[in-house]
């Protein structure tokens, strides 16, 4: 699992699961959850943004399970139609007080179906982990980044009301479109709660 301070609870063992929102069932991935996911993450137009596109499906399945603690799956009537990634760390902390900054920050990230866009699933599903980064296990901040040509990434982040942060100029290697310029976006407990 994440890193996170010791004495916090982890997104898995919260008695939330499953979340509901108004139209969205939410809840941690499990390793049966594979196949499901590979549908759509197998897809090249859906692999482009990400930072892991695997290259068949059996790159998927081996991989799978190394990474499904950090997902939860996203479900419309039962049906699987994304996924979302949440993944506890630590903030900077000068030395003498580095263990303050422990487990008090995240950073998110979603992957949907092309065949369920367009009708904001996915902002209501980040908004839907943001309420839990914050209420439900007590984060101080979150994180989210996209490559700078990831439009619809980097607009969801706006309207769940994150901060542009940075842009950086040519920092990210993409395997297809090379050197890229690469965004950083993040919201506050405060903000998040204020809005």
């Amino acid at each position: 699992m994440s890193a996170q301070n010791e004495s916090s609870i982890g997104f898995r063992d919260l008695e939330i699961w499953p979340l509901s929102t108004e139209r969205l069932s939410i809840r941690p991935a499990e390793l049966e959850d594979v196949d499901a996911l590979w549908r759509f993450r197998g897809l090249d137009e859906v692999g482009e943004w990400l930072g892991w596109h695997p290259v068949d499906q059996d790159d998927w399945n081996k991989t799978y399970p190394e990474k499904y603690l950090d997902y939860l799956v996203v479900e419309v009537d039962g049906e699987i139609i994304g996924d979302l990634m949440l993944s506890v760390g630590d903030g900077w902390g000068q030395r003498e007080i580095k263990d303050q900054a422990k487990g008090v920050q995240a950073e998110i990230g979603w992957t949907l179906d092309p065949a369920a866009s367009g009708k904001g699933y996915a902002t209501e599903a980040a908004g839907a982990l943001l309420d839990v980064c914050f209420r439900d296990l007590g984060l101080r901040r979150v994180e989210a980044g996209a490559f700078a040509a990831n439009e619809p990434s980097w607009r969801l982040m706006e309207r769940l009301g994150m901060r542009r942060e940075s842009y950086s100029v040519k920092e990210s290697l993409h395997r297809e479109h090379g050197w890229i310029d690469g965004l950083l976006y993040a919201i506050l407990a405060d903000e998040w709660r204020g809005r």
